[in-house]
């Protein structure tokens, strides 16, 4: 029977340009398997091979790719302190500890050069022009940061900071009470979505299908969701608690979601792009709008908020349609050097990998 498998992103198309937390989701590893390799090399697919294999003993975690929906960057084996990962632009991963805890996997190695040089002028056109089209999304992404933050003063001007202060300690006696844990807390950053090719991806409910008591955070832009949620966790890793922290995916700097596995809690913004509802018993919301802002809000700005949400839908559709193209031309690119590979040497890479992975294994 197989296990659980944890989903999530650990890089993201953001209005701050590619953002990286791979060394987060790493940092616990003891064992860690660089793949290197153009596109079209195998990487993701030798990564899904090995999650489905020791799938079926242990929990895994796929780290999503979010330049390609259904494509991985990486595999993770927790239990034993393991994983597998696409190390190349834009997520380049370079060794502290090569040979101990790091080795690269050169896929690079089941190419046939000569072949590649045939499409040389091909595949420097498409690189550009997948490039231009990452510069022109994050260009708008920004953009669009810019009017939500506009959007944002609406509400941040209207916010009752007393309340905000005293929503805070009741969810910090609701979730923690008095205890503290003797011991330092791990915290861990991820994105629980990404801005992909297809729109707005997220594994909300993937990543708290085992949580009892979930928290769904309503509210507008402004209403201080993400200031709560970087309060809550400050002060869970105070108490030693462990904390899983969820970055937004489109402004980095952002919280989207917190979770606490040791308690069985979890607590996240639940609106567009990411709106999810209550299910199932332990589910509860909590609407910032009615708890903090001033009563009036929405109709007395009702003009400049109907402004501002059109003008930030426009944009981030924009920006969107410049990642599907990227995706496209990234096919094309990959098509060149599939026709170059020689797959049978990168399955002996996997079984290389596999070996290792079974040493491993005796010696948990």
């Amino acid at each position: 029977m197989s296990k659980s498998v944890k989903n999530y992103y650990a890089g993201g198309n953001t209005a701050k340009g590619f953002y990286d937390l791979f060394s987060s989701s790493l940092k616990q590893l003891d064992r860690i398997f660089i793949l290197k390799g153009g596109p079209g090399t195998g990487k993701s697919t030798l990564m899904k091979k090995i999650g489905e294999k020791w799938g079926q003993q242990y929990d895994t975690e796929y780290i999503h790719c979010s330049a390609d929906y259904g494509s991985i960057d990486g595999v993770i084996i927790p239990e034993l302190s393991a994983g597998v990962v696409d190390g190349t632009a834009p997520h380049v991963i370079e060794p502290q500890y090569p040979g101990i805890i790091e080795e690269y996997i050169n896929l690079g190695e089941a190419w046939d050069s000569s072949k590649l040089q045939e499409n040389k002028q091909e595949v420097f056109y498409v690189k550009e022009q997948i490039k231009k089209c990452y510069d022109e999304a994050y260009t708008i992404f920004a953009e669009a940061l810019k009017i939500h933050d506009d959007w944002e003063k609406i509400f941040i001007e209207n916010l009752d900071v007393y309340k905000a202060e005293e929503l805070t300690n009741r969810l910090t006696d609701e979730f923690f009470a008095t205890i503290s844990l003797n011991k330092k807390a791990n915290v861990v950053h991820r994105f629980l979505g990404a801005a992909t090719p297809e729109g707005p991806i997220d594994f909300i409910e993937n990543l708290t299908e085992d949580i009892n008591k979930r928290y769904f955070l309503k509210g507008r832009p402004g209403s201080g969701k993400s200031t709560l949620l970087k309060t809550l966790a400050k002060r869970a890793e105070a108490r030693g608690f462990d904390v899983e922290v969820y970055h937004c995916g489109f402004d980095p700097e952002s919280l989207d979601m917190l979770i606490f596995r040791e308690l069985g809690v979890a607590i996240f913004d639940s609106t567009s792009p990411h709106e999810h509802f209550p299910s199932r018993k332990g589910d509860e919301i909590v609407d910032m709008y009615e708890e903090l802002i001033a009563p009036g809000t929405d109709e007395k700005y009702e003009e400049e908020i109907e402004h501002f949400s059109k003008k930030y839908a426009e944009k981030m559709k924009l920006a969107t349609s410049h990642l599907k193209e990227s995706n496209k031309l990234r096919n094309e690119l990959e098509s060149y050097y599939i026709q170059a590979m020689d797959y049978s040497i990168v399955e002996q890479k996997q079984l290389q990998i596999e070996k290792a992975i079974k040493e491993i294994e005796k010696m948990h």
